[in-house]
């Protein structure tokens, strides 16, 4: 199929043709796909914290709670490695199986390839091709490796940071910055000992809601979806502006990585031939490669 194809065979409801679209922004054949749809815009819910908070639980939980309102609902679990064999289905994410043959749900791995944010640079473009696709929400999920984390922030409204109990995760999240770019707080798995006193502790450092959840039970998640969709009306043209700011910045960051001239220009400032300030003026100036 070609891709024209293809995206009338998504729009049927095929998943395969769907994947293979989603391969495709990918690759170098990005702007292919792209030039082919027409605008459209779906909402994008964030969701990052550290590694063990529940994260992928909490997923399954508002995709469960969005199914229930009739939405579609796409999945992007951003990768720091590679994609899963063949830009497969993640069906070895068990808190997702019940989701998994569910048409109006698509769930899938992106890699970073190497982005130094915590989003893969193919992102932006898959969320505008599931939107095209007619998926009402997509849920982006981070592995939630540190600081680069913040940089869901750019795409998503809201973020939402997934803690749990105890003063770990508060303390690491605050150093990681991601309190900063939170917009909710949801403090998991809070039938444990301490979810209490992590939710006084996270009052003192954000002025955002803060929610306790127990994602696995399902507890507290119509609370968690009822501010989401309060911060969604809540959304500013100026805010939608700052956030496509730093994702062009983001991008533009990559690009200059994989400059051509980069390596050339570093030799000669690292043999003092030339100085990095008039390097990365060059670089600016000199012609990319697409």
């Amino acid at each position: 199929m070609d891709v024209d194809e293809l995206i009338a065979a998504a729009r049927n409801g095929s998943t395969r043709a769907a994947g293979r679209l989603l391969s495709l922004v990918e690759s170098s054949r990005r702007d292919e796909v792209l030039a082919a749809l027409d605008a459209h815009q779906a909402r994008v819910v964030g969701i990052t914290g550290p590694p063990g908070a529940g994260k992928s639980t909490t997923v399954a939980a508002l995709v469960t709670a969005y199914r229930q309102r009739g939405l579609r609902v796409a999945v992007l679990a951003v990768d720091p490695s590679s994609p899963y064999s063949g830009g497969a289905l993640l069906g070895d994410r068990i808190r997702m199986a019940a989701h998994i043959n569910d048409p109006d749900v698509l769930i899938r791995s992106v890699a970073t390839r190497g982005h130094l944010g915590g989003l893969a640079a193919a992102v932006p473009a898959a969320i505008r091709l599931l939107a095209a696709l007619s998926y009402d929400i997509v849920v982006l999920e981070t592995v939630g490796v540190g600081q680069s984390e913040i940089e869901i922030a750019a795409l998503a409204d809201p973020t939402v940071v997934v803690l749990n109990p105890g003063a770990g995760d508060a303390v690491q999240a605050a150093k990681a910055g991601l309190l900063e770019v939170a917009d909710v707080v949801v403090v998991n798995k809070a039938d444990r000992e301490g979810a209490d006193q992590t939710v006084r502790d996270l009052r003192g450092e954000v002025g955002v809601p803060i929610l306790k959840l127990v994602a696995a039970q399902g507890e507290g998640v119509a609370e968690l979806v009822a501010a989401i969709d309060a911060h969604h009306r809540t959304d500013t043209a100026e805010r939608r502006v700052a956030r496509a700011r730093t994702q062009i910045l983001s991008l533009a960051h990559t690009l200059l990585r994989t400059h051509p001239d980069l390596d050339r220009l570093a030799g000669v400032v690292a043999d003092g031939r030339g100085d990095p300030y008039t390097a990365a003026e060059q670089l600016f100036a000199a012609p990319t490669e697409s």
